[in-house]
């Protein structure tokens, strides 16, 4: 990725959910940056709510590269504890998989990870630069519980270790990043199958004493069992990232519990919040309501890539999902819908279309475009809180002015023409990581393009004999099956016509 000097002079600013204000980033150690993402479980497919958080962070990736700083990106994997609706009791999500499957635990965990790493390669997201799995960072997370107990702010129960809450909140706030009242918390909280084990219905599990039938398990000086889901995360962000780290981002749902409890387990062993800025995106709904699996009202990136979905009108490629994730702010919902992935389709073949035709530009000796006052604006969007959606509809400005050129209908200069096709790739595909996508091999392009100069000397044939009617009728047909010519002085070119 490009880097310029001056960028590290370029600031950006972020949304912190903790002061919930925007604020200048401003690393901990420059130029290092560390950044901790919330991975999958991987129980099933991946669905459009999962894209979300991995192409936002993916681009908060990008742009922090390339601003200068180098960063250590980690997002995890979890493979265990992650129990059914997220409470403490329950069945384990990936055994239940297992067992409806009938597979080994392991073996649907591997499955659906190497389905996830698929298909946000498809979607041209960058692999983090750890991946850990909860599976393998037991020992990480015993010391972990260790420490808590050691301070006092976690109480062991037959096996099973609990989080003293409001203990804890005596000294601490619980509730700080959710915005949540242990009172109230204290006052909904239900019932539960298993909460006599606890001192508080709010407090929640760091080890769980495993049942009999409970397939994954791993000895320890308290049970054989296995962790809470909140734990992970804080034991794996401590272990690649230090005690205190710049970034921790993921899902808008995760705030609470999972956040909360993790910033609670950081100031119990290490007397202090870890993380600097804590980033989240919002969700994406249909008609509404939250998607999920848990709901199953969730689309699943296989099905919108082939478009074998009751609610899909048709298949949408990788590149229009990402496009389409990317017409609003990471901060607001996004509501699912067919007329909205199809403008997104129509919309990024436009700008690839301008992308492909900016080499051939005839170039003049001035230019109708600022495009200084243009790579401005496109820095002060993606700078301010990853404004993607305002950087596309810039953009969608400079594709307006290459394609007038095209048409001489606006002119430019040679240094503008190259200065424009370096920026051009860095906000489209660097940044934003829209790469342009091949709808045909290679090969049935060149037999497309053979018949396409076949048909082209037909018609110039025809002209000669002043048969403009064949000529005619025949660059029309070649339009009805989607390929646009176009006549020049020097000679022509066609392109697939945009739908």
């Amino acid at each position: 990725m490009r880097q310029f000097s001056k960028q590290m002079a370029r600031e950006l600013y972020l949304y912190n959910t903790l002061s919930r204000r925007k604020e200048k980033f401003d690393p901990l150690n420059p130029p290092h940056v560390g950044m901790y993402v919330c991975g999958p479980t991987v129980y099933g497919d991946p669905h459009l709510g999962h894209a979300r958080p991995a192409i936002t962070f993916d681009v908060l990736f990008r742009l922090l590269t390339h601003l200068g700083y180098k960063v250590r990106y980690v997002r995890n994997i979890t493979d265990v504890g992650h129990l059914e609706n997220d409470a403490d009791e329950g069945e384990d999500k990936i055994e239940k998989k297992a067992r409806v499957e009938q597979l080994e635990p392991m073996e649907v965990a591997q499955h659906y990870t190497n389905r996830y790493r698929k298909f946000m390669e498809a979607m041209n997201v960058l692999p983090p630069s750890i991946e850990p799995q909860a599976s393998g960072h037991i020992i990480e997370q015993q010391q972990l519980v260790e420490a808590i107990l050691k301070n006092g702010y976690a109480y062991e129960n037959q096996g099973s270790i609990y989080f003293d809450v409001e203990k804890y909140h005596q000294k601490y706030h619980y509730g700080k990043l959710s915005g949540r009242v242990l009172e109230e918390l204290q006052n909904q909280t239900r019932a539960l199958e298993g909460q006599e084990y606890k001192r508080n219905p709010v407090d929640f599990a760091l080890w769980k004493k495993a049942t009999p039938t409970h397939i994954m398990r791993w000895p320890s000086k308290w049970s054989d069992g296995y962790p809470g889901w909140h734990l992970e995360c804080s034991a794996m962000s401590h272990k690649y990232l230090g005690e205190k780290f710049d970034i921790h981002g993921g899902g808008m749902d995760l705030i609470f519990p999972h956040h909360e409890c993790e910033i609670a387990q950081n100031v119990a062993a290490f007397g202090h919040d870890s993380v600097k800025y804590w980033v989240h995106n919002n969700l994406i709904t249909i008609n509404g309501q939250k998607m999920g699996k848990s709901l199953g009202n969730f689309i699943t990136l296989e099905e919108l890539f082939t478009g074998a979905h009751p609610l899909l009108e048709q298949a949408y490629s990788p590149m229009t999902i990402r496009f389409f994730i990317l017409t609003a702010h990471y901060r607001s919902t996004l509501d699912f819908s067919n007329p909205a992935l199809q403008a997104a389709e129509k919309a990024i073949r436009r700008i690839w279309s301008a992308q492909k035709i900016l080499a051939s530009l005839s170039v003049g000796n001035n230019s109708s475009f600022s495009l200084e006052e243009w790579e401005n604006k496109c820095y002060e969007a993606i700078c301010d809180d990853l404004n993607t959606a305002l950087l596309i509809s810039h953009i969608m400005e400079a594709t307006h002015f290459i394609h007038a050129v095209y048409d001489r209908k606006a002119t430019i200069t040679a240094g503008d023409k190259d200065r424009l096709q370096s920026l051009f790739k860095l906000f489209v595909e660097d940044i934003l990581g829209l790469r342009q996508e091949v709808a045909t091999d290679n090969r049935t392009m060149e037999i497309i393009s053979r018949l396409v100069e076949m048909i082209q000397q037909m018609r110039m044939a025809a002209k000669a004999n002043k048969d403009y009617a064949t000529s005619d009728r025949l660059r029309d047909e070649l339009n009805k099956i989607g390929i646009e010519l176009r006549d020049r002085k020097d000679g022509y070119d066609w392109s697939f016509k945009e739908e």
